[in-house]
């Protein structure tokens, strides 16, 4: 009896563990208005997500050094559901933030953005995540 008891904790304990969002993870951006892109970690940020530039690469992909390394790239990000987030997203290329709607695919995800009131939306590119 207690045997069964601790089995039955322990598949409790492990049913109950927080998995991981399929969001979260590295994630190579598309290349910008320059030709250079980046890698994005996204965590999650207390009820949401977002996500930090941790490389830089020029356009022939070598590694770069760029004041927004280190800076947060997407934030407040919220999982809609089906595979969509929305939130917040920075694009350094045109010193900008965008309210943002990102899609997950598979290995991919989709990012767009407008400018409050939507006047000014522009897309972000197909991001393919890291190993």
């Amino acid at each position: 009896m207690r045997a069964l008891l601790g089995a039955a904790a322990l598949v409790i304990g492990v049913s109950g563990m927080a998995s991981a969002d399929a969001i979260e993870g590295r994630w190579r951006t598309a290349a910008d208005d320059n030709g250079n892109t980046g890698t994005i970690n996204v965590v999650a940020c207390d009820a949401a997500f977002c996500g930090t530039l941790v490389e830089a690469f020029d356009t022939t992909g070598a590694t770069m050094v760029s004041e927004n390394v280190g800076r947060q790239i997407i934030w407040d990000t919220v999982n809609q559901g089906d595979g969509t987030y929305r939130g917040r997203v920075y694009s350094p290329d045109q010193d900008r933030e965008y309210r943002s709607s990102l899609e997950l695919v598979g290995d991919e995800l989709i990012v767009s953005g407008c400018v409050m009131g939507g006047a000014i939306c522009r897309e972000g590119g197909r991001w393919q995540r890291e190993n």
